[in-house]
């Protein structure tokens, strides 16, 4: 969590938001206590939206404040004729399992997802290792209380009642692999888990994170189409984490302040699928064609560049740890009735001639409230020209997913 403040968090007791410009108080306790002083930049969404300054006697993060935490206290409109001075409540309510969270992108992200004031229930399966997983986080005092689970017969225990299901469970690229290589292993893997979810959290927001994206999330779909529960609004691939490089490439690049910085990424989470429009970077900036060239290659091929530089010891586990769990934070404040969510996700679409596709999403209570057609209009040429070099490349993928799940019926 690269940004610092001077605020502090106090986890574990009723207490109250109070803040500048923001909503009526909602009837709900809190598990945390602020005050708005200065304002802070949220890391949920692509809106650079205000937080909140936090004090309290004693805090389990000291004077860094942590960026998952703080996601969830991201600016509301004020509206007309409420006085400027609130107090805003949140409640530990909602609970979220994590499916592959021994792993190595599931054991930081379920740290993060611990530090979320809005989660009271963290469910963790694996199918090993990861009792010492819970032990280790349930010492950690925040609000949550976590659960362990383990192997086929305990997953329908840790999905009953779920909100939010994230879904990183497979296998890791190694150096050489492409996200398609990992096709068969993880394919059969989210079939089996999404089975699972459609038969004990049918109406949960379901986050896949397991790779290749672009056919898992179609899998995903089929499978829970063929269950009868399909609802296209809760099903997200997440791709996160490329708006997170995008951004970070961008600043690094143009010495921008990077909380500042947004870049909405579209298309799909491989390769020349991804497609970071940097036309429509904010704040506005310039680029080179040079630079766009060169920025649109390092963000696609930034999976590689972990890969390589890990040299065979793992991929991109901790920045997709820290990804996934900003757009947990953002289905959480969503959920919670924060009415300007955005993010980026490889959802069903109708923006395109694919039936998948990533884009700016709005959430809401009910899963996305609205796509975003605007960020696809007035791109600029060399946008243009890769979107369409894109499409026959994610169209061969979303069609050997959808294939995959056709022929494996699901389980009764």
């Amino acid at each position: 969590m690269a940004t610092t403040s001077a605020a502090t968090f106090s986890i574990g007791s009723t207490v109250s938001f109070g803040r500048r410009g923001s909503p009526p108080p909602l009837t709900k306790p809190s598990a945390a206590r602020c005050t708005s002083q200065n304002s802070l930049a949220s890391f949920s969404g692509l809106k650079a939206a205000t937080s909140v300054k936090c004090d309290s006697e004693s805090s389990f993060l000291g004077k860094e404040s942590s960026a998952a935490l703080r996601g969830s206290f991201a600016r509301k409109a004020q509206k007309p004729n409420q006085s400027s001075h609130h107090g805003l409540q949140l409640q530990a309510s909602y609970k979220v399992a994590i499916l592959g969270a021994a792993g190595g992108i599931g054991q930081p992200l379920a740290l993060l997802v611990k530090m979320s004031p809005l989660v009271s229930a963290l469910n963790l399966y694996d199918i090993a290792n990861v009792k010492g997983v819970a032990a280790d986080l349930s010492h950690c005092n925040t609000p949550s209380q976590v659960l362990d689970f383990t192997g086929a017969s305990e997953l329908g225990n840790c999905l009953k009642g779920v909100n939010v299901v994230v879904i990183p469970a497979g296998v890791p690229r190694k150096p050489g692999m492409t996200r398609d290589d990992l096709f068969n292993i993880n394919a059969n893997i989210v079939k089996t888990l999404v089975e699972a979810v459609a038969d004990n959290c049918p109406d949960a927001f379901i986050h896949v994170i397991s790779n290749p994206v672009n056919s898992t999330v179609p899998i995903a779909a089929e499978v829970l189409k063929q269950k009868g529960v399909y609802d296209p609004k809760k099903l997200f691939g997440v791709t996160t984490l490329d708006v997170v490089r995008a951004n970070t490439f961008v600043a690094e690049k143009k010495n921008l302040k990077l909380i500042n910085v947004d870049v909405p990424v579209i298309g799909g989470h491989a390769g020349i699928t991804i497609l970071p429009l940097l036309s429509k970077t904010k704040p506005s900036v310039s680029f080179s064609d040079e630079e766009v060239e060169q920025l649109t290659i390092r963000i696609q091929n930034a999976g590689t560049e972990v890969v390589e530089a890990k040299a065979g010891a793992g991929s991109a586990t901790l920045s997709m740890a820290y990804a996934a769990a900003r757009f947990v934070e953002s289905s959480l404040r969503a959920l919670d009735g924060d009415g300007d969510v955005y993010e980026c996700s490889f959802v069903q679409s109708d923006l395109t001639d694919l039936p998948f596709f990533a884009s700016r999403v709005k959430l809401g209570r009910k899963g996305i409230e609205a796509m975003i057609p605007s960020d696809l209009q007035g791109l600029s040429e060399y946008e243009e020209k890769a979107l369409e070099a894109l499409k026959p490349e994610l169209k061969a993928s979303i069609e050997k997913g959808i294939a995959f799940a056709q022929k494996q019926p699901v389980t009764a």
